[in-house]
């Protein structure tokens, strides 16, 4: 019986301590640590003071292609232009969980139609692409996952907010990579939110695999950072402003 009583007593100190915390707000604040000051850019695309510059219009030294070559890509007007023909171009450093602020543009004279217009793509870890291509409208047409703001052969974005050629236009990418466990099996997929010239377009869509031309995506384990790829894609596609933060 004295256990019964002495139980009794300590649910009813822990349900008064409880309230009595419930009138002070002190509980619930949270003071430390202090959360790191970074330096917004002075506009939405400009990096902000944490951010790893990839690109600033007048240096490719970041690139290099496959091979180990220094990025043949042309430098000019503040832009990166495929030269097709050389091949893709990846960035030295690694990146996994990451904020990615890239633009681009389709050559004002673009030719050709379905995905020989304008095509080129951001691979995130090297793998997970995101389209580039000229979907201005819904002129050109091709399948609805492998347009502009598409993850390749995989997601069509949730709208079309395509740009005309020659206008540069802008993704805002927030990418989480997969996890793995030891054996290589997938713990979590990648997932992916993309701003389309400030339009979401990819809303924390899971990412089934590898972007692939023919078959199913699936997984194979891989570093926890890779490097970003820009496709060659034999188009004369052009980007800017590349910059991107670790998560």
């Amino acid at each position: 019986m004295q256990l019964k009583s002495f139980a009794i007593i300590c649910t009813a100190s822990i349900l008064c301590n409880h309230l009595l915390a419930q009138k002070d707000p002190k509980t619930t604040e949270v003071w430390t640590p202090e959360v790191k000051v970074v330096t917004p850019g002075k506009t939405n695309t400009e990096a902000p003071s944490d951010a790893i510059v990839l690109f600033n219009g007048t240096s490719g030294a970041g690139w290099k292609h496959k091979n180990g070559d220094e990025a043949k890509w042309t430098v000019a007007d503040n832009a990166f232009t495929v030269k097709p023909g050389t091949g893709d171009i990846q960035s030295k450093q690694k990146f996994g969980d990451c904020q990615l602020h890239i633009e681009w543009r389709v050559t004002p004279n673009v030719t050709g139609e379905g995905q020989n217009r304008g095509n080129s793509g951001v691979y995130l870890m090297g793998r997970y692409e995101v389209q580039v291509l000229d979907n201005y409208n819904n002129i050109n047409k091709t399948y609805v996952n492998g347009q502009a703001g598409s993850i390749y052969k995989q997601s069509p974005p949730l709208v079309n907010v395509c740009k005309a050629p020659g206008e540069w236009q802008t993704y805002d990418i927030i990418f989480t990579a997969p996890r793995f466990s030891e054996n290589g099996s997938l713990i979590t997929p990648a997932r992916i939110t993309v701003l389309q010239n400030g339009v979401l377009i990819q809303n924390n869509t899971s990412i089934w695999g590898n972007s692939v031309y023919i078959g199913s995506p699936t997984y194979e384990k891989h570093e926890a950072k890779e490097p970003l790829i820009l496709q060659d894609h034999g188009n004369t596609t052009s980007f800017r402003n590349i910059w991107i933060r670790e998560l």
